[in-house]
């Protein structure tokens, strides 16, 4: 279940991360939205139980999936600017 309550989280991080950060090197279809998300909340809850923050097998909360979430849209928002400037 784990697994899955990340997903579903990272899900809505990422379109909450989309609100907070918007900007013209941004992913702008919702698809790549939400799996930009997903991949936050999977970051997020990877650093958590490394850290010591979250135990084994529990995953990130909302805050921390939207943290990772906007971590990873900053980190996309920067190769693909780099991408389009060439």
């Amino acid at each position: 279940m784990g697994i899955v309550w990340t997903i579903i989280v990272g899900f809505i991080a990422g379109i909450v991360a989309k609100f907070i950060m918007p900007g013209p090197n941004e992913p702008s279809g919702f698809v790549l939205t939400t799996i930009l998300g997903i991949i936050g909340a999977f970051v997020a809850t990877y650093l958590g139980q490394s850290l010591g923050w979250y135990a084994p097998g529990q995953g990130a909360g909302l805050i921390g999936a939207i943290v990772g979430a906007i971590v990873v849209l900053l980190v996309w928002g920067m190769v693909s600017g780099r991408n389009r400037a060439v």
